[in-house]
């Protein structure tokens, strides 16, 4: 998720959680039609010559648009990992946890639930990565007696974000009529771009 992080700053928004924010929490009718997939140079999925690219542009968005559009962006992609997963595994993802920096955005949490179609919770403290090593420690110098007793002291759920109708049903079909055709349609048009430019290298 580092590129999408490295997006995120390119667009240098100064207030951009409050906008986004306020702009997410407007409802569908701000969902604009506007795209911009998860993808930089040299990933696994969808392939490796695939670059980033925006549709759907016009003069009704604004930065605050394209900052959306990155973090739904993320979403989707991580959607497409989640069906991924359950087509090998046969278990079926019924809820979301969300930890980290991003997690602490009400809009990008919700937007999150919209387009998993899932519940989202984030945790009681967000940077779940020094919980764990807590734990760990925890356990470590006999606080607890094992890992299920420390996880159940040491943790607990904070807020929990549903799906709100009308924007989900907009990005389920957005993600299947649009998002999940786009690499097939843009994939020759990459490799022409490789083999004019040299970029990106394949080696």
């Amino acid at each position: 998720m580092v590129q999408g992080k490295l997006s995120l700053s390119m667009l240098r928004l100064s207030n951009a959680t409050e906008t986004l924010t306020s702009l997410t929490l407007a409802g569908h009718r701000k969902l604009l039609g506007l795209l911009q997939p998860y993808w930089t140079p040299g990933i696994k999925a969808p392939g490796p010559e695939a670059k980033g690219a925006v549709i759907g542009f016009g003069d009704v968005h604004t930065r605050t648009h394209l900052y959306r559009a990155i973090l739904e962006g993320l979403a989707y992609a991580l959607r497409e990992g989640k069906e991924r997963i359950e087509k090998r595994s046969g278990v079926p993802v019924t809820s979301l946890r969300v930890s980290g920096g991003g997690s602490q955005s009400e809009a990008a949490m919700q937007l999150t639930a919209d387009i998993f179609g899932l519940s989202a919770i984030r945790p009681h403290v967000y940077e779940t990565s020094a919980l764990g090593a807590a734990i760990d420690a925890a356990v470590g110098v006999r606080l607890y007696p094992d890992f299920p007793s420390a996880v159940r002291a040491m943790t607990r759920e904070g807020r929990e974000f549903q799906p709100q109708p009308q924007a989900q049903a907009i990005y389920n079909e957005l993600y299947r009529r649009v998002y999940q055709k786009m690499y097939a349609h843009l994939q020759p048009l990459y490799q022409e771009i490789q083999k004019i430019t040299g970029y990106p290298g394949l080696g």
